[in-house]
């Protein structure tokens, strides 16, 4: 049965890791924080990737130290919001995409996840071009031929994957490392002013700064890395009790605040270098092959332009990984769409590729580095989509319990969502003004068409933040198709057990399930599993619309089987469909599981899995699967 149901649940995103590394529960602080510590450190590195390098760049060479109070307003932004996420993960047991997914309409969801899919290709255009200019630097590789070795580099990076999340978390560690050793190298030789750092964090800025201002928000707070955290926090196995949630999310509040740190220092260390070498001297970076060029006679050590690009180059491919991973949870969550994360690797990759090589190729080595600010402003533009939904699914007692956000922390959240969207606002302003002003011959029509673009994105984002609070419960009797019963044929059995989608395509499952039951006098047993986020959490005790939508279904369903003479029975199961299908045909002692899969073929079948098959592997009884 392919997990495409209207209120079961699929398997969790990056299914193949979920849960994968045990929490010691008798041990020290330090063996617990360590088993918590990695998915901030695999999110830490979108902080400090290519993108940043060409913004903090700019921002330095432009404005010296002026813009550091930028880098730690966005630094405690992405403090606060990459918690929300590990919240989010822990408790709800959902990704944001996935419980964006959920939450809204498909059409919204589809927009929303077309806007998320740009966010990402822009941010692996930055990898893309970040990689190139490292292995351009160290190796004298031309740029074009660059770009076209990243797409190669996928397949090595995925390697990685396969070994485990925890080597996955060792392995970006190491490169996070490199990085950070290669600044410290790289701020003993350029000594810079201590005064004019410490003035950089007065809050200042003006027309000519806002756009690298907010290019610098855009590539500090990726809006790819809330919905990449959120998964990410479920490798973890992590109980079901208040105590241990409770703890986990302590122990990952710990882990962002330390990785997210570690990644202000790596982003203030390229800013501050930029102010401290080429401000200093007047030079303006126009791209990142002058800044590595210019570091040897302004510093006088070769050593200075080596780290750099060694930095660079490690910055570039532990990118390339946690995109991977961002770009895997986007789409299952989102589409409930789960294809082999290669397949998903190459698109991505060569979406960015290709704009990548014809920019360098029409514009030359310096329209890279154009590109890559670019991309940062399309981050940055992309993240109220992701910000708000966040807020408003960890304030709401419905998907969170106790475990809803406080008074303070949402008002803290909506003042950085405030300041993140009233930014993009002036600029979006600013940028299509000057835009249709300078243009040519007039108002174009493409002009009408971006005014009508953006102002549908401006309507999205007024629907996000207003529709919780016009949000009507849906009736209970409305969730549950209605059918009429076929009369049964005989079969045999004595305990059948039908594992029900609650959508339309069970009248086949029924069916068939009743002329077996029939035949042979069988019980049969009605399994549903609710996976909403509150069964995940509350089990049992769960008394959302959806559950009571599910009992209301299987109770109705047990009535009309009973008047035709079957003795039948509804089993309900809480959490991950698989695993409960499992685990109640076992307590029933059922003899027969009959199960729906949507008949995927051929080249489908290999990059799409089954939750028939799943269950399969794990039942000793005869499973009928019947095409649905």
């Amino acid at each position: 049965m392919e997990a495409k149901t209207t209120h079961s649940t699929p398997p969790a995103s990056l299914s193949e890791v979920h849960g994968s590394v045990a929490i010691p529960t008798n041990s020290g602080v330090l063996r617990r924080l360590f088993a918590f510590a990695g998915p901030a450190y695999l999110v830490s590195v979108g902080y400090m990737d290519p993108g940043n390098w060409a913004t903090d760049l700019e921002g330095g060479s432009r404005f010296g130290y002026a813009l550091i109070w930028v880098l730690l307003m966005s630094n405690l932004m992405a403090v606060l919001l990459q918690a929300l996420c590990a919240r989010l993960g822990i408790v709800a047991g959902r990704d944001l995409a996935r419980a964006c997914r959920e939450a809204y309409s498909r059409p919204v969801g589809y927009v929303l996840w077309v806007v998320c899919e740009l966010a990402i290709i822009a941010c692996d255009l930055a990898e893309v071009i970040g990689s190139a200019i490292g292995l351009n630097l160290l190796f004298g590789i031309p740029l074009l031929w660059g770009v076209v070795i990243t797409a190669v580099d996928v397949f090595l990076l995925l390697y990685f994957q396969h070994l485990g999340i925890r080597k996955v978390e060792a392995f970006i560690l190491t490169l996070v490392a490199t990085i950070g050793g290669c600044f410290l190298i790289e701020m003993f030789l350029a000594k810079p002013d201590f005064g004019g750092i410490v003035s950089g964090f007065v809050p200042s800025i003006n027309n000519e700064s806002l756009y690298v201002a907010i290019g610098i928000l855009g590539a500090t707070v990726m809006p790819h890395n809330l919905y990449l955290h959120s998964a990410l926090v479920q490798t973890r196995a992590v109980g079901n009790s208040s105590a241990n949630i409770r703890q986990a999310c302590k122990y990952n509040l710990i882990d962002s605040a330390i990785a997210l740190n570690a990644a202000f220092f790596v982003n203030a260390a390229i800013l501050v270098l930029a102010a401290a070498v080429f401000f200093k001297n007047g030079i303006e970076v126009n791209e990142i092959q002058q800044a590595h060029e210019l570091l040897t006679p302004l510093l006088g050590a070769k050593i200075a332009s080596t780290a750099f690009a060694i930095a660079l180059l490690a910055s570039g491919q532990s990118s390339t990984l946690t995109g991977t991973l961002a770009g895997q949870v986007v789409m299952e969550g989102f589409l409930n769409l789960r294809i082999r994360p290669w397949l998903r690797r190459i698109i991505t990759r060569s979406l960015a590729i290709i704009p990548a090589a014809l920019t360098i190729w029409i514009m030359g080595d310096s329209g890279s580095y154009k590109l890559l600010i670019l991309s940062q402003v399309i981050l940055s533009m992309q993240l109220p989509f992701a910000v708000v939904p966040l807020i408003q699914f960890t304030s709401d007692k419905r998907v969170m319990g106790e475990f809803a956000s406080k008074l303070w922390v949402k008002i803290l959240a909506w003042l950085a969502a405030a300041v993140i969207i009233s930014l993009n606002v002036k600029l979006v302003i600013g940028v299509l003004g000057d835009w249709i002003g300078g243009a040519a011959g007039g108002v174009q029509w493409y002009h009408y068409l971006v005014i009508l673009l953006t102002i549908g994105l401006g309507a999205l984002l007024l629907y996000l933040v207003v529709q919780p609070i016009f949000k009507r419960k849906r009736a209970v009797e409305a969730t549950a198709p209605l059918f009429v019963l076929p009369e049964p044929t005989q079969v045999s059995y004595s305990r059948i057990a039908v594992a029900l989608e609650a959508t339309e395509s069970d009248r086949t499952l029924v069916e068939r399930a009743m002329a077996l039951a029939k035949e042979h006098k069988a019980e049969l047993l009605l399994v549903h599993v609710a996976d909403g986020m509150a069964p995940r959490v509350w089990n049992k005790e769960a008394e959302d619309h959806e559950v009571l939508a599910d009992e209301a279904y299987l109770e109705r369903l047990t009535t009309d089987i009973t008047q035709r003479g079957i003795v039948t029975r509804p089993v309900m199961g809480y959490g991950n469909p698989p695993d409960e299908i499992v685990r109640l045909v076992k307590a029933e002692q059922a003899d027969l599981i009959i199960i729906g899969t949507h008949g995927h073929r051929a080249i489908k079948d290999v990059f799409m899995g089954a939750t028939a098959t799943r269950v399969r592997h794990h039942v000793e009884i005869p499973v009928l699967m019947i095409r649905v």
